[in-house]
């Protein structure tokens, strides 16, 4: 890129493209070099896709025993039984695995956890 003079005033930046990279050069500031924004491409096989994905509930020192039990209810259909089970991991532990599947369920897990304001997670199983 070069730049064309702006009423007398020379040149203000000037950029040469090298190898990824691109020096800058400016009557006010100096010269500078910056290196270019590298794009990755993220490639899934269909293995990746469908291993089973967990969804985990971390402690957090805001939320009640009770409302963490209703939550799990409400989420995941668990009988209170089974919701107590799960707070008191979290409580005691500092996470517990609530969840696990294809991945497309789980998010949907962990949006609706966030909309209780619940710290939840999605991880890869195993």
């Amino acid at each position: 890129m070069s730049c064309e003079p702006r009423r007398g005033r020379g040149c203000l930046a000037q950029s040469e493209e090298m190898k990824g990279m691109t020096h800058i050069l400016n009557e006010k500031a100096g010269s500078v070099t910056t290196a270019e924004p590298t794009i990755e491409k993220e490639t899934r096989s269909e293995e990746d896709l469908d291993l089973p994905w967990q969804v985990v509930v971390h402690n957090d020192p805001v939320n009640l025993m009770s409302y963490v039990t209703m939550v799990f209810q409400r989420v995941f259909g668990y009988p209170r039984e089974k919701a107590e089970r799960h707070m008191l991991e979290v409580h005691h532990k500092g996470r517990s695995v609530l969840w696990s599947g294809m991945r497309e369920r789980a998010e949907l897990h962990v949006q609706q956890l966030h909309g209780y304001l619940l710290l939840a997670t999605l991880e890869k199983a195993g």
